[in-house]
């Protein structure tokens, strides 16, 4: 492992291999880790790391790229036959960026946003103050129904007449129950919003076809490559062609 840092820098080679130990000798239990295949870690190490990209496959401002474009078209066509999608972008750093990358898309800076509370099992990325975009659009937020613990979707429909907003968001960090995407698609749609599902929690469980997955009834579908899809760490967005 590490062979030519084990020479050049042996301080940092210690390090990993303290931590190569740790992960070896620990059960992780955080949400937004997992343990990739060794082709992740050779290719994250390969001589890719070289390149620099910006823009699209055969529209970059940079020469050079013909090969990656291959390697990311050949991303694309995988991604949509694996997850049934018309259209991916598999460009974003990680699922938070995912997610911004469709504010972006879609909403002015001040547009309104439905989401998960987060002390209820929603993510930072969705409204949270601790997360800086929760400066630039305003956030409303649906919850669980206290007795049952699960999402209150006529308390959800209600919210939605009232705030109107531009955008409903569906995924959460923390909520163990399978939701309901048709019912909150049919939510966004009557009250003229977009609807996107973070599925970065769940997207192995989805590619696995283990649970029901929300690309047939969202307008955009985000997420991490890591947590439960086991890959190197970046992001990605669904959505119609």
């Amino acid at each position: 492992m590490l062979k030519y840092t084990r020479q050049s820098d042996p301080e940092l080679y210690e390090l990993v291999l303290e931590d190569l130990k740790r992960q070896e000798n620990t059960i992780e239990m955080i949400a937004s880790e997992s343990t990739v295949p060794l082709e992740v870690m050779e290719l994250s190490g390969s001589v890719l790391t070289n390149k620099t990209l910006e823009g699209l496959p055969h529209k970059r401002f940079q020469a050079g790229s013909g090969v990656v474009d291959k390697i990311e078209e050949l991303g694309w066509q995988r991604a949509k036959e694996l997850f049934g999608a018309e259209h991916v972008n598999l460009q974003s750093y990680s699922g938070s960026t995912a997610n911004y990358s469709v504010f972006a898309a879609v909403l002015e800076p001040g547009d309104k946003i439905l989401s998960m509370r987060l002390d209820q099992g929603g993510h930072l990325t969705h409204g949270s103050p601790a997360n800086w975009v929760s400066k630039i659009y305003h956030h409303d937020f649906y919850g669980v129904d206290p007795e049952t613990e699960q999402i209150d979707y006529d308390a959800l429909e209600a919210k939605a007449k009232e705030v109107m907003p531009k955008l409903i968001i569906a995924g959460a960090s923390a909520y163990p129950r399978l939701i309901d995407y048709e019912r909150m698609a049919k939510i966004a749609e009557e009250v003229g919003a977009y609807f996107m599902v973070d599925m970065a929690h769940i997207a192995g469980l989805v590619a696995a076809k283990v649970i029901p997955s929300p690309i047939p009834y969202a307008d955009f579908v985000t997420s991490s490559t890591t947590k439960t899809f086991c890959s190197a760490r970046a992001g990605m967005v669904f959505c119609k062609e």
